[in-house]
């Protein structure tokens, strides 16, 4: 597969990396999947879904950004969007338990459908910090230059003020130092994988404080329901 990741970027997108100096990045990470997939490795998202979260919203638009670690790493889930999976996709642990929280938080009922693309398209940005990996290699294709990629995203996103920022597990909190915190909020708990949700993740109610948060600064709350 010939990629080119950099025609798959929204133009709002595209300048942000630009005005800071960050498409070289882009075209070092370019020729590292270009070099794997001569090799024959398999590269999740597919090429066409690895801006997907970016393609919903400019970044002046965005209201809420939920930041991942890296996408699925088994075949068939990675779908571009930060814990989603499509529809008809069995549900990922750590999803169902971000479901358990959102049914216990504000009594909507679990659902079977995995596709957030329903939050995406009301400024809920569903951000991994690194945004490819390897099959059943979680973490590959850290160090590889999407870091700078999404700290760039992070920062200016958080410029705009009234933004909800909610880190999910370590190595998203590592991302707290790059967020503008004046006129934003910052939600931390553990990731709601099976292996830490019980440490503080379940009960913790990130969907109501987001939008307690977004009403008092006069925008509208998400509607977290997800179509079956």
């Amino acid at each position: 597969m010939q990629y080119k990741i950099e025609k798959n970027i929204k133009h709002e997108w595209k300048l942000l990396l630009q005005k800071n100096t960050k498409l070289n990045n882009l075209n070092a990470i370019n020729n590292f999947l270009i070099t794997s997939s001569k090799s024959e490795k398999n590269i999740f998202p597919k090429m066409d879904d690895i801006f997907r979260s970016l393609s919903f919203s400019a970044p002046k638009d965005i209201n809420v950004v939920i930041v991942g670690q890296d996408p699925y790493h088994s075949y068939g889930q990675a779908n571009g969007l930060a814990f989603s999976v499509n529809e008809g996709t069995t549900l990922p642990p750590s999803l169902k338990n971000i479901y358990k929280e959102l049914e216990s938080d504000l009594g909507i009922i679990e659902s079977e459908n995995g596709n957030l693309e329903s939050w995406a398209k009301q400024g809920v940005l569903l951000l991994n910090t690194i945004l490819t990996v390897e099959e059943s290699r979680p973490g590959s294709h850290q160090g590889i230059g999407w870091e700078e990629i999404t700290d760039c995203f992070l920062n200016n996103i958080g410029n705009n003020g009234a933004v909800v920022f909610i880190l999910w597990g370590a190595k998203a909190q590592d991302k707290e130092n790059v967020i503008v915190k004046k006129n934003n909020l910052i939600i931390k708990s553990p990731h709601p994988s099976p292996l830490s949700a019980y440490k503080g993740f379940f009960n913790s109610k990130p969907f109501s404080k987001t939008n307690k948060f977004l009403e008092s600064q006069g925008k509208k709350a998400i509607n977290w329901n997800i179509p079956s």
